[in-house]
């Protein structure tokens, strides 16, 4: 690894969350680590910034709330940042009635204007999955879901919010999509199941800027790699973060992804919506969720209590390359694409692919971290 006629031992393409990871983890481990970022700041789509007109803490592509059942990987996380004890949970508007998510006894109950227990559930389920009539193995999202919770449930929870998703009707997209749709039977109205959940007390910016916080790490903003990779010698091993078709010149085709546009907002009211995301499953309310970032931190009393707060509308969008990709797009087509890319790959063993760009699959946090901190150590293993 080590190399005395070069300036640094390892490259790292990329300072988002997996980049940080695998250089924070390099460096300790005595490499001189040069980490390149195409954009201006660190943390990738999960970067955060204090809104200097309100104070308030807006993640700025979308919400992240760090959740993680991994304890190796919650250990290693509270190095680098406190976190709160935020517990996340996540309403869903239908029909001009707001529904606690995910689908549970809550929504259940106040969907179909029962009270069932929580051991009728199961039953009440399967009787409304027998009214649909599907027979045979799904064949198509819809298929899927209705096979898990019944057509009505589909039809007023998840058909809009998936056509607006992937701008699809959901009888095109593959089964495999949504392969379950967990119900539960209790009153439980938290997102996650996860024991370790919050967000980090000072801001996701300081998780990232502590990760880089390394004598062994430089970093360079503003840095293309693939512009100027031909700068560096062949030899010198590259952990990448960037989309492994653009490292390929796309010269099989370009990997599909979903985009999103955010539509950002000041309200003059101390609380708009009453909770951090609310979700909006008809297909008629052109946005998939509204976030109001105040609620992540209620803790910062003076900031919580202001008379003004933030809101951003997200809504899905159509991708092109250039643009921010978010979310891949999982279809039989993209699977035969990325496994050209690889083939190719594996006739690089000085580059390691990683990140949900790198490997083209959607990653949460935890995951992130879990997988940064395997290859990193596999890699100093050989």
């Amino acid at each position: 690894m080590e190399n005395s006629s070069l300036s640094h031992d390892v490259l790292v393409i990329g300072a988002g969350l997996w980049g940080c990871v695998v250089a924070r983890e390099l460096a300790e481990a005595g490499n001189r680590v040069l980490v390149l970022e195409a954009r201006t700041l660190p943390g990738g789509n999960a970067r955060s910034a204090i809104d200097p007109k309100t104070g308030i803490e807006c993640h700025c592509y979308g919400a992240h709330i760090f959740h993680t059942s991994d304890e190796e990987v919650w250990t290693y996380a509270n190095r680098f940042a406190t976190f709160t004890d935020y517990r996340h949970t996540v309403l869903t508007e239908h029909a001009g009635k707001v529904y606690f998510m995910p689908l549970g006894l809550a929504l259940i109950n106040a969907f179909y204007g029962k009270n069932l227990r929580p051991d009728e559930v199961p039953a009440f389920i399967a009787s409304e999955i027998a009214k649909s009539g599907l027979s045979g193995e799904p064949k198509n999202l819809e298929e899927q879901a209705i096979s898990l919770i019944g057509r009505p449930l589909y039809e007023a929870f998840i058909k809009g919010y998936t056509q607006k998703q992937w701008n699809a009707d959901p009888k095109t997209l593959p089964s495999f999509i949504i392969r379950r749709l967990p119900v539960r039977t209790n009153y439980n109205t938290g997102y996650f199941n996860d024991p370790h959940q919050g967000v980090p007390r000072d801001g996701y910016f300081s998780l990232f800027a502590a990760l880089l916080n390394h004598p062994g790490i430089e970093v360079r903003y503003g840095t293309d790699y693939l512009a100027i990779r031909d700068a560096f010698p062949a030899e010198l091993p590259v952990f990448y973060s960037g989309p492994i078709d653009a490292y390929f010149d796309f010269r099989h085709g370009a990997l599909p992804w979903r985009g999103l546009r955010f539509e950002w907002e000041v309200k003059p009211v101390r609380d708009w919506q009453g909770t951090t995301v609310m979700n909006y499953a008809d297909l008629d309310v052109p946005y998939t969720r509204i976030h109001e970032f105040k609620h992540f931190h209620p803790e910062r009393k003076e900031v919580y209590a202001s008379e003004q707060t933030i809101i951003c509308r997200e809504y899905p969008a159509d991708w092109k390359v250039g643009d921010i990709p978010y979310y891949p797009v999982n279809t039989d087509a993209s699977a035969a694409l990325l496994a050209r890319y690889q083939e190719e790959a594996k006739a690089l063993p000085n580059v390691i692919f990683g990140g949900r760009l790198g490997e083209y699959k959607y990653y949460d946090m935890d995951k992130v971290i879990r997988r940064a901190l395997d290859q990193v150590h596999d890699w100093m293993a050989r």
